[in-house]
């Protein structure tokens, strides 16, 4: 088969990825110029490997050998190469074969035969496994269906890479060889497997970083202060459990220990005889690339980067920036920052403060991941208020602060936190997502066992904040807001509501329903309560108002009458100091904290509804409230609601009944300091992402959340509520279903035809519109077939188009300043006949321009309906969205327009027609007769489809579409393609690169 020998390096197929271990490695198309490189490689492989590679005894490779291990036309024959620090670790290649067996002369030979080499001290780091996702990918983009292997049966490895995959495949044994031929299309296992090894992954990648054995502080001042010796004293302060150094090339020669923290000091990262894990470097940013490269020579696993002067600091920096990141990742290193804050772990085996926080948050359950470094010190600064110490109702069980975010993101710490046995809520304040199909894919699996809150900053101004190179958002904050609850996550405004959401999903089970209970010694701040349920959505029994002198006792009878009735889901109680006689407070107590103690004893007999209080003058109640208490004895609940209290991490959303487990074990005591007072599980064996993170014992709520306003207190459970409500719903997320007579194989031949013919001058990522026809025919490759539009230049052609498509028709203006504005009358329906045609063109002519102007149309009449809108776009910020609405002005300007992230379900596009608020004229309003919305679901699922199959189509506008009773009729169609990103979320995993 003849290629150019000329066809340029394909750049795209570069790609980072995150090994099994959690290092990184970098996969490229292998080229002449790494012939030393190979040969390197080839000497440290042991004659086993090289013999299960050929077959035979190979101690060398020929001159022959290199020439053609390392000359690729990347068509036919192709080979990738994982590389760290600039070296082969791992080798593929494929060769297009014919069925014989032989190099393929035809074309339309679509088989390759497959082979790798792993280098023996790399081998079980999950190398071979992410280079056959690339050469696989690679593979399918040049036309090949199938990989062809032989191997010897000895080599149980390489088997199992192959067989683990997940594709369809076939194995026959001949020859004293094993034969194995798979097909190359993915597969739902094989998607599966990708993910699955992607999740744990970069969790480990994660892990590494956050429990660290020793930290190298790289750029300590000689003196106090500095970024440096801050995060230096922080390191020491918390009672970090591992080794610290002290590295900087200015200290003198004979400093050995530096004063007053006592730590090994040393002027270069060389001279630390042991390994290091985790790199804190403090110095300039012209500085950093040194540093780097010390890390990476000595074996460090991961920097933290608080050196700021990147992509902050305008176009220099971020090419700065992107350099610092190449580098990195050469070592194999992950890299959180740079201009980053840092990050904690408050394990008590670990005990990591690498930040430059004053203090050390309390440990706890809510983790922590913010872009921004001011955000991060509310965030802290607002937790320790509202629950200091370890085991208060604050504590936080890591946190991340990620700067410019060049490496590290949001999304890696939701693979972490999504097993993580010691974290109960994810917390996350972001200014910008940098993959949003995948934080949308890692957001709702995690919000499937633990709540995921999230604070978008960034929501209005359409730009990125300064160092976050991302595209901005095209769609309106409401839509990105409906997008991430259909995934499942809580988003919310403020930090102050992450803070107030944080504390009570942290604390309190998950309510079974919205029915609320409210009672308190203070009628004004009840019925304030009850308002505010009402404003949320959610349905408040009448207040029961206890006498301004109740007491303790009369609190704790009222709230257990509450949490026994059947017709309680939560209970709100409000609280003001009282006025009365008695012994209602123990000598030498306080008021607070006698109604505490109370409302804990009734809460403990009842954990499974959540108790949340509002409170007035009355700190000592919620500091009482908040902190740790020695838990009681768990009582046998009497439902089956999820939560912290019962809340199962597997990731069915709607698990059954999990019998109580005894109250935890109490931690082992902090390094230094007190003994802390949180209580924690029993650390459960890990297990594959595909099964769901580990189960563990239920934690009784001896903490209540509580708050100064009864606004803030019932909007936190107002989002518990939906939360606990979507997680219901996602036990049955319903299906993508499968249509026979989708063509997915041809729309793809169709589309890169089309980009071929459409785009050989058009910027990369520039979208093209498609021509009308062939936008139709490749919309009917899916069965959405379009109403046939004749153009009418002239009332002559105008009235051939007509009987050609036969009377009545509509003559319609396609002006993009008319077009579909039937309320500026640029749309006629119901022509009877060639004279009425002839008068209407005259009318639509003298009245609204000339036909030059106007771009007349002549279309055939459908049965009367309901005219809506279907669409869907790539957009940078929200991913792939499909939208519908009611067509015409009102429903734009209302905004009466509802969004699903696609690949939408069957379940998710029912709710979406449903949940506009003109649905009704759909559904038989006031007498007019239902439509079809059975046809409008499936017209949407195809679409959606559609954009979710190939990727290329960043846009389809179908507009109107009349629902009919029966059936429908989509009367114009758009669709715009673009040449894919280089990094999508369908193909193999990979890290981005912003």
């Amino acid at each position: 088969m003849q290629t150019p020998p000329e066809h340029a390096y394909p750049t795209h197929w570069e790609a980072d990825v995150v090994l099994r271990d959690g290092g990184t490695a970098r996969i490229r198309p292998i080229t002449p110029d790494d012939a030393e490189r190979l040969v390197s490689f080839y000497e440290q492989v042991s004659d086993e490997s090289k013999y299960y590679r050929f077959f035979a005894p190979y101690p060398r490779l020929s001159d022959r050998d290199v020439h053609r291990f390392t000359h690729h036309d990347y068509i036919d024959r192709v080979g990738l190469a994982a590389t760290v620090g600039g070296e082969f670790i791992a080798t593929v290649r494929y060769d297009r074969i014919n069925d014989q067996g032989l190099p393929a002369k035809d074309p339309e030979d679509d088989q390759a035969e497959v082979a790798f080499l792993v280098q023996d001290a790399h081998q079980g780091r999950g190398v071979a496994s992410a280079l056959l996702e690339h050469i696989a990918a690679v593979a399918r983009e040049r036309g090949i269906r199938r990989f062809a292997a032989e191997v010897l049966p000895a080599n149980s490895k390489m088997i199992k890479v192959f067989t683990d995959a997940g594709y369809t495949h076939k194995r026959t044994f001949e020859d004293g060889v094993v034969r194995l031929e798979f097909d190359l299309e993915p597969t739902e296992q094989s998607m599966a497997v990708m993910r699955g090894r992607e999740q744990r992954a970069e969790a480990r990648s994660v892990q590494r970083l956050l429990a660290p054995g020793s930290v190298a502080v790289i750029g300590t001042g000689r003196a106090p202060g500095g970024l440096g010796r801050t995060a230096l004293r922080s390191l020491l302060d918390s009672g970090f459990t591992g080794r610290v150094h002290a590295v900087n090339h200015a200290f003198p020669e004979d400093l050995r220990r530096l004063d007053p923290e006592d730590v090994p000091a040393v002027r270069a990262l060389r001279e630390i005889t042991d390994p290091v894990d985790l790199a804190v470097i403090a110095v300039p940013a012209d500085s950093v690339p040194e540093a780097i490269r010390d890390c990476g020579e000595h074996g460090v696993q991961g920097v933290l980067v608080l050196s700021s002067g990147y992509a902050e600091a305008g176009p220099d920096g971020r090419e700065r920036q992107r350099a610092l990141l190449r580098q990195a990742r050469s070592y194999g290193m992950r890299l959180i920052g740079p201009n980053a804050f840092g990050l904690i772990n408050t394990a008590p085996d670990v005990r990591l403060n690498a930040s430059l926080a004053p203090r050390m948050p309390g440990a706890g359950h809510i983790g922590l991941f913010t872009q921004s470094g001011a955000i991060g010190i509310a965030l802290l600064s607002g937790l320790h208020a509202r629950g200091p110490g370890d085991g208060g109702i604050a504590g936080v069980s890591a946190f991340v602060s990620a700067g410019n975010r060049a490496d590290v993101s949001g999304n890696d710490l939701l693979q972490y936190w999504y097993e993580d046995p010691d974290t109960d809520v994810v917390i996350l304040y972001l200014e910008s997502i940098g993959n949003p199909r995948k934080f949308a894919r890692l957001a709702r699996r995690t919000a499937a066992v633990k709540p995921v809150v999230v604070a978008k900053g960034a929501r209005h101004n359409g730009t990125a904040p300064p160092g976050h190179a991302v595209p901005t958002v095209r769609v309106p904050d409401s839509t990105v807001a409906a997008l991430m609850r259909q995934a499942g996550v809580i988003r919310v405004d403020t930090v102050t509501e992450l803070i107030d959401a944080g504390l009570l999903l942290a604390s309190q089970p998950l309510p079974a329903g919205p029915r609320i209970a409210i009672l308190g010694n203070s009628e004004s701040l009840a019925l304030l309560a009850y308002d505010a349920c009402l404003t949320e959505g959610l349905r408040p029994q009448r207040p029961r108002v206890l006498a301004s002198a109740a007491t303790p006792d009369d609190f704790r009878a009222a709230l257990a009458e509450a949490l026994a009735a059947d017709g309680c889901d939560a209970v709100v109680v409000t609280a003001i100091p009282w006025v009365g006689e008695g012994a209602a407070v123990s000598p030498g107590g306080s008021e607070g904290a006698a109604l505490a103690d109370a409302l804990r004893t009734a809460a403990t007999a009842h954990p499974q509804k959540p108790v949340t209080v509002v409170h007035l003058a009355m700190d000592d109640l919620a500091e009482t409230l908040a902190a740790p208490a020695q838990p009681a004895e768990p009582q046998a609940p009497d439902g089956d609601n999820p939560g912290p209290a019962a809340r199962p991490t597997d990731p069915a959303p709607a698990p059954p009944p999990v019998p109580p487990a005894p109250a935890r074990a109490p931690r082992p005591p902090a390094p230094t300091g007190p003994p802390p007072t949180l209580t924690a599980r029993q650390s459960p064996p890990v297990r594959d992402a595909e099964a769901g993170p580990p189960r563990r014992p239920r934690r009784e709520p001896l903490r209540i959340p509580a708050y100064p306003a009864a606004e803030r207190a019932v909007r936190s459970l107002a989002e518990a509520v939906r939360y606990a409500a979507w997680r219901r719903e996602a036990a049955d997320p319903g299906r993508v279903p499968e249509y026979d007579d989708i063509q997915e194989a041809q729309a793809g031949a169709d589309i890169e035809r089309l980009l071929d013919r459409l785009t050989p001058d058009v910027p990369s990522g520039r979208s093209v519109p498609v021509p009308p026809q062939d936008a139709e025919a490749l919309l009917a490759r899916y069965g959405i077939h379009t109403l046939p539009v004749l153009p009418a230049p002239d009332p002559d052609t105008a009235v051939r188009a007509a009987a050609r498509l036969g009377y009545p028709v509509a003559l319609k203006t396609t002006a993009p300043h008319l077009r579909h504005r039937p309320d500026l009358g640029g749309v006629r329906l119901d022509i009877a006949g060639e004279a009425e045609l002839r008068r209407t063109y005259a009318e639509l002519t003298d009245f609204l321009g000339s036909p030059e102007e106007l771009r007349p149309v002549v279309q055939s009449m459908v049965p009367r309906g309901v005219d809506t809108v279907v669409r869907a776009a790539i957009d940078p910020a929200a991913g792939a969205v499909l939208s519908f609405g009611l067509a015409g002005a009102p429903s734009q300007l209302l905004g009466d327009i509802a969004h699903r992230l696609i690949p939408a379900t069957d379940r998710e596009v029912a709710e979406q027609i449903r949940s506009i608020r003109a649905a009704p004229l759909l559904f038989g309003w006031r007498g007019s007769q239902p439509v079809d919305t059975a046809a409008l679901a499936e017209l949407l699922l195809r679409v959606s489809r559609l954009v979710d199959d190939h990727p290329e189509v960043v846009g389809v506008d179908l507009e109107p579409v009349v629902v009919a009773a029966h059936g429908l009729s989509v009367l114009g169609a758009t669709v715009r393609l673009a040449r894919p990103p280089a990094t999508t979320d369908l193909g193999p995993r990979r890290l981005p690169v912003y």
